[in-house]
């Protein structure tokens, strides 16, 4: 399959299988809305926005590198990382990274949110791949974020590559405040025993 196709269905892939249906999964099941970013000026609902817009800055790549191959010399092509063994790495860490997101999250059960949800207290899950990493979820997509460089190197997806990340950091370290005034010593227990990535 040509990347121009594999791309755009695999995000679309994605953000059904990660997100809306998820979402829609537990919301139907609990009633709870799993996502938690308001629209308050807090530094947590600015940093949804900012995913928010990340998220359509990865679409806007995709789009015109599948669908407006004219203007994909604007993105600045990264011409060295352009090897075919490269992209095959780049296609092997986008398919391991959505089935690892997946799994993730299905470890979670009706604990998964997206961002914190200060109105629900959540279990704290230390079971299957909650055992290797802290944050498997966000483990997942600094991967696809990576994947997608190796796939389609250029200047767009090398800075969505690097924004994601420093959001992401922040927003583990928003999260481990909260988990620590929920869970308390539980929790740091939790820390001391398993990393915060891998």
């Amino acid at each position: 399959m040509s990347l121009r196709y594999f791309l755009p269905i695999y995000f679309i892939a994605y953000a059904i299988a990660a997100f809306f249906w998820r979402s829609y999964a537990l919301w139907k099941r609990t009633g709870v809305n799993p996502v938690a970013f308001k629209r308050s000026d807090s530094a947590h609902d600015y940093i949804g926005r900012v995913f928010k817009a990340l998220f359509a800055a990865i679409v806007a790549v995709v789009i015109i590198y599948a669908f407006v191959p004219n203007a994909y010399q604007y993105l600045i092509p990264i011409h060295w990382f352009e090897r075919t063994w490269i992209k095959l790495i780049g296609i092997v860490l986008l398919i391991v990274s959505l089935v690892w997101t997946i799994l993730a999250q299905a470890q979670m059960g009706d604990s998964w949110r997206i961002g914190i949800d200060t109105e629900h207290r959540t279990t704290l899950i230390q079971r299957g791949v909650f055992r290797l990493s802290r944050n498997p979820i966000f483990v997942g997509m600094i991967l696809t974020l990576f994947g997608l460089f190796l796939v389609i190197p250029n200047v767009g997806t090398l800075i969505t590559l690097l924004i994601g990340i420093i959001l992401i950091g922040i927003q583990v370290r928003l999260e481990e405040e909260y988990l620590i005034r929920t869970h308390g010593d539980k929790y740091i227990e939790y820390c001391r025993n398993v990393r915060r990535w891998v």
